[in-house]
């Protein structure tokens, strides 16, 4: 199979795997405890106005207040004025463009400050598009948007959308025709690159079923009180059936026979002719150990990935960007060292494309690549890093090589890297990545014995350390231990602790 997803489930977690040609791709994952939250829509209540930082808090109900910056709220005054909210617009949806009919989605006017259409206690609509990372709180728009399986509808703003991936400008035409004939005044939609192939009955019966929901969304909102939830999005597998199938995909392998009914019943009614490529998988391993997936997610989180040429690449994130270093390692090469510098920089090219995409690494990414002499070689890596990012869903943008002989480019970031998701800041470095050295922590302690030595009168002093430290100090520094005690005429006594931090110990003075 070129290209398949598969849908493990468990009580406790549901994850979703693409995989093309036997390779993971991408990776989503759904724990109760840590459900994601974007594409949410609540009603809201503001808390805060920051005319300085031109955005506003609000209180939608979760842990922290989200934050709504002054180009997501588009506020209809006349209706604010009379105590009604509406939120109009449309999410930039990445990989869409507005074609022909229709005025371009709605933003605010011009000279509009964050404080002309938000006061502190009103109630407002907004979508979570962005999830709660680190200590940062949900990213907020007022311009909603619903989802279905070929369109994105967006209320209340007149505009079409084509995905940009549509690339037949006939095919364009005849979908922008449908849509503009089918749907009602004043409304905006976004066709989906799975839409490609959408007949007209299916067009309309996505604007159907859309147009529906979004009139219970209101009513609900309507009968809330602020903060609350008014709409959940699909849960991870039938939302990874929604976003991720295409026609290129071959096959929907469920492992869980609940959700295996439930994904076919999605299919029968959103894509039909995708109905036989479900299947439900009853092999004697678990479906991940199955298709080596469990491998791959390990693999995921190294931060040294090796190249089949003998090179490898560093992945190293920080909170502000992400840092990759490209280096030839076991590699020699055959001819001159310009060829083996270039055939390492391009195998890494698509290696780093399929690490940022499975590892979901989004922000400022600064790609370190071995120095090329010839401009023509810089020119092609950059555009092969173009090409492969292509088939990624998340926006990316690409600068040249820079002077230095690095790449600069960004990819967006709707939520939490893997990285952040399946793992958490080591107990001992608290994420720094480095620990003191054995040594670094025996001249500390012979440091505190030697300061203090002369202020105590008590002869005898015992040290608890790890047992590492303690070994350290017992044997290779003996002889500075000795010389300690005759410097001090202290007796200094050893004791390890095995559960004692390496970098943490204890120093107590006795009476012999």
């Amino acid at each position: 199979m070129a290209s398949e997803l598969l849908i493990n489930a468990t009580s406790f977690e549901v994850r979703v795997a693409l995989v093309e040609y036997g390779n993971l791709i991408e990776l989503r994952q759904e724990r109760p405890a840590e459900k994601g939250l974007v594409s949410n829509i609540y009603k809201g209540r503001v808390k805060r106005v920051l005319p300085g930082m031109q955005a506003a808090f609000v209180d939608i109900g979760l842990e922290r207040t989200g934050f709504l910056y002054v180009d997501d709220v588009n506020i209809d005054q006349q209706r604010m004025e009379n105590g009604q909210v509406s939120c109009n617009g449309a999410d930039d949806i990445g990989n869409c463009c507005g074609n022909g009919t229709g005025d371009t989605p709605s933003r605010r006017d011009a000279g509009m400050n964050i404080e002309d259409m938000l006061n502190e206690g009103q109630e407002i609509m907004v979508q979570i598009c962005k999830d709660p990372i680190g200590t940062k709180g949900a990213r907020l728009t007022c311009n909603i948007t619903l989802p279905c399986r070929n369109l994105v509808f967006m209320p209340m703003t007149d505009h079409i959308g084509i995905s940009r991936r549509i690339e037949d400008e006939e095919v364009r035409c005849r979908i922008r025709q449908d849509i503009e004939e089918l749907r009602p005044a004043n409304t905006g939609f976004i066709v989906r690159t799975v839409g490609e192939n959408a007949t007209r009955g299916d067009l309309e019966a996505d604007m159907e079923f859309l147009l529906h929901l979004w009139g219970e969304i209101c009513d609900t909102a309507a009968a809330s009180k602020a903060p609350s939830l008014v709409y959940e999005d699909l849960d991870i597998s039938l939302r990874s059936v929604r976003d991720i199938v295409t026609p290129a995909v071959d096959r929907i392998v469920v492992d869980d026979p609940e959700i295996h009914e439930r994904v076919s019943r999605f299919i029968d009614t959103f894509a039909p002719h995708l109905k036989g490529r479900v299947a439900c998988y009853d092999g004697d391993l678990p479906l991940f150990d199955s298709y080596g997936i469990e491998m791959e997610i390990n693999r995921a989180l190294d931060k040294k990935i090796w190249l089949r040429c003998g090179g490898y690449i560093i992945i190293d994130t920080t909170e502000a960007l992400t840092v990759v270093d490209v280096n030839t390692g076991r590699y020699v090469g055959k001819n001159d060292l310009e060829e083996t510098i270039f055939k390492t920089n391009m195998e890494a090219v698509k290696e780093i494309a399929y690490q940022l995409r499975l590892r979901n690494i989004g922000g400022i990414i600064i790609i370190d690549f071995i120095d090329m002499e010839s401009e023509g070689h810089r020119d092609e890596i950059v555009a092969t890093l173009r090409e492969a990012v292509k088939k990624d869903k998340s926006r990316v943008n690409i600068l040249k090589v820079s002077e230095f002989g690095l790449v600069q480019m960004t990819r967006k970031r709707s939520s939490d890297n893997l990285a952040n998701i399946l793992c958490e800041p080591c107990p001992y470095c608290h994420g720094d990545g480095i620990i003191k050295s054995k040594r670094t922590i025996c001249f500390e302690i012979f440091r505190r014995i030697d300061r203090q030595a002369f202020k105590v009168k008590a002869p005898c002093v015992t040290v608890s350390a790890n047992p590492q430290v303690a070994a350290m100090m017992m044997k290779e520094e003996a002889a500075t231990l000795h010389a300690l005690e005759d410097e001090t005429g202290k007796r200094i006594t050893i004791l390890p602790k095995k559960e004692m931090h390496i970098e943490k110990y204890d120093v107590l003075w006795e009476d012999a």
